[in-house]
């Protein structure tokens, strides 16, 4: 069978991305704390080897959940970032030698191929802003400032010998742990000390907040249903819903029963707002738009569903649709009866009327008729509450009888 997007999608390889990941920390803390078990070639590999590689395939899993992140967003450091880290963590597998490690082996192999068919799908350039630049540059510079400072004052200290330890004092002493075993012996280690305090926490304190301050402001949008753009971006084959209307509710509860991806677009704040807190994926933006459509990726939407109480404004969605769109299939509900032939014109390929199949339910129920062959009945019969483009609901030329044509004479 061919391999295509339907069987590796961008889905896949971002997944891929987050178990390599945990997986890699996981079997990195087992090697560290000595519980691994000894697989074959454990005799040929040194066990401080086996230590190092399972603290550094710790760090790596911890680098590849950031990549996972990037991947999710869409941006192509991230796609740059996991092809260097998924060889990476298989040879880190490998040197752990064990048997835990050997699906960290095979799942890091299996994801590359996602990751290299999908690769042209992660476009989005990540362009840190002045500020971002200015916090970086301030942290690096406060860390530098510590370490190489610190290890120039070895002498005022006790516990730093290398560039490590003044490396790890400047970190705990800017975290504010303070463990105590480096402290300084005299009064220039302890000025020294203070400087890296209060310059290394006022570094961190900017990073944190240039950090969080996108993320605060993405979740002000994710309640009013603007922050999903580029979650968009990364969906195929998903159906697009225009409008929010009476219908809307039991169609997502539909899709969802048969764990298909959507996109609801609405001009309704408040539905909007609504979906957000529910975790659905809602653009609040006017249906019959082009960018908005454009955003909500109409030209890798399988289908578009149309069903608001307003038949005009479901007309001009479904003009927008099909123009964005010719190859899409778009299936309209009509608020009233008189209107599912404009729908059709409109461009939509079927159009129900809601109304005119409950009633046609509720009379036959009625009157002791299984409700399920009824509804059949009626989806198979134009004009009872399907028009199709062509013909009746499953787009075959209709045989039925106009009610409104006199019988022909019998002879």
């Amino acid at each position: 069978m061919e391999l295509s997007r339907e069987w590796v999608t961008v889905r896949a390889s971002i997944v891929l991305t987050f178990a390599v990941a945990v997986l890699s920390i996981v079997v990195g803390l087992l090697h560290i704390s000595g519980v691994s078990v000894v697989g074959p070639l454990s005799p040929y590999i040194p066990d401080i080897v086996r230590q190092v590689v399972g603290f550094s395939g710790t760090l790596t899993g911890f680098a590849m959940l950031a990549s996972g992140y990037a991947l999710k967003r869409g941006y192509r450091v991230g796609l740059y970032s996991t092809a260097i880290l998924l060889p990476l963590t298989g040879i880190q597998g490998l040197l752990q030698v064990s048997v835990v490690s050997l699906p960290l082996v095979a799942l890091s192999i299996v994801s590359i191929p996602a990751l290299v068919v999908n690769r042209d799908r992660f476009t989005r350039t990540y362009r840190p802003s002045p500020t971002q630049l200015a916090a970086g540059t301030a942290l690096v510079t406060a860390l530098g400032y510590g370490t190489f400072g610190s290890f120039a004052l070895r002498e005022e200290f006790t516990g730093i010998n290398s560039i490590v330890d003044a490396f790890y004092y400047t970190v705990v002493t800017a975290s504010t742990v303070g463990y105590g075993d480096v402290t300084p012996t005299s009064a220039i280690g302890r000025m020294f000390g203070l400087s890296v305090l209060v310059i290394n926490v006022a570094a961190f304190a900017v990073a944190l907040g240039v950090l969080l301050t996108p993320a605060i402001e993405a979740q002000f949008s994710k309640a009013l249903g603007k922050m999903t753009q580029r979650q968009f971006d990364l969906l195929d084959g998903h159906v697009l819903v225009l409008g929010y209307g009476d219908l809307t509710e039991p169609i997502l509860e539909e899709l969802i029963e048969r764990d298909i991806d959507y996109v609801v677009v609405t001009d309704d704040e408040r539905h909007a707002s609504r979906l957000a807190d529910r975790d659905v994926a809602v653009l609040a933006a006017d249906p019959s738009d082009v960018g908005p459509l454009e955003t909500a990726r109409i030209g890798d939407a399988r289908a578009v569903v149309v069903a608001t109480n307003d038949d005009a404004e479901d007309a001009l969605a479904i003009l927008t649709a099909r123009q964005l769109n010719p190859e899409v299939r778009i299936v309209a509900g009509a608020t009233q009866r008189e209107n599912v032939d404009k729908l059709r014109r409109a461009g939509a390929d079927d159009v129900i009327s809601p109304a005119t199949l409950g009633g046609h339910l509720l009379v036959d129920s009625a009157f002791g008729a299984d409700s399920t062959a009824v509804a059949e009945e009626i989806m198979d019969d134009e004009g009872l509450g399907v028009e199709s483009a062509g013909g009746s609901a499953n787009g075959e030329p209709s045989d039925a009888v106009d009610p409104d044509e006199e019988p022909p004479d019998e002879e």
